[in-house]
């Protein structure tokens, strides 16, 4: 429960053609919006593949689970937090892929924590404060609008994010 703390600290939901509309690369460098997932309950994960906390297999595998009924995880590799994610996006995919199988989509590297924090964090952020470490976890629901926030911590699976999931996609 502790890991929902953040979420009961936002006063107002995040709206829906905000998060759609915000201007995104992927990992490919090609210009994307949320749009493409409107109508999908999404996990925005902000990594880093040498932190602590590196989950991409629990990730992958609650990705794995849930894709075929409306789910994905987005992942927005960052560098801001001990400089855990230095490399280039073609040497983060190539980690991911070579020893995680990442299959969920992938983003270009963001900023978090400076003056040129991502449009997409600034508006994650703007209700329960700024991300704390690597691996904080945004459930984003199918309507677009902001469901819960989990730290860094808060495992995929077996958890309270696995049932927050399936709460939103109408799942036992």
């Amino acid at each position: 429960m502790k890991h929902l703390l953040a979420a009961l600290l936002m006063t107002s939901p995040l709206l829906a053609a905000d998060l759609q509309s915000i201007s995104l690369k992927n990992i490919d460098g090609k210009d994307v919006t949320l749009k493409e997932y409107a109508g999908k309950a999404v996990l925005i994960v902000n990594v880093a593949s040498e932190c602590g906390y590196t989950g991409y297999a629990g990730l992958q595998a609650l990705h794995d689970k849930y894709s075929s009924s409306g789910f994905s995880v987005l992942g927005f590799p960052c560098n801001d937090f001990g400089g855990q994610e230095p490399g280039s996006e073609a040497d983060i995919k190539t980690f991911c892929s070579a020893r995680f199988k990442v299959t969920f989509p992938m983003f270009s590297k963001v900023k978090i924590l400076s003056e040129d924090k991502s449009p997409l964090f600034a508006e994650l952020t703007s209700k329960g404060g700024d991300v704390g470490w690597n691996f904080e976890k945004f459930l984003v629901g199918k309507d677009g609008q902001f469901i819960a926030r989990f730290g860094s911590d808060a495992e995929p699976e077996g958890g309270e994010i696995e049932a927050a999931v399936k709460k939103e996609l109408g799942l036992p």
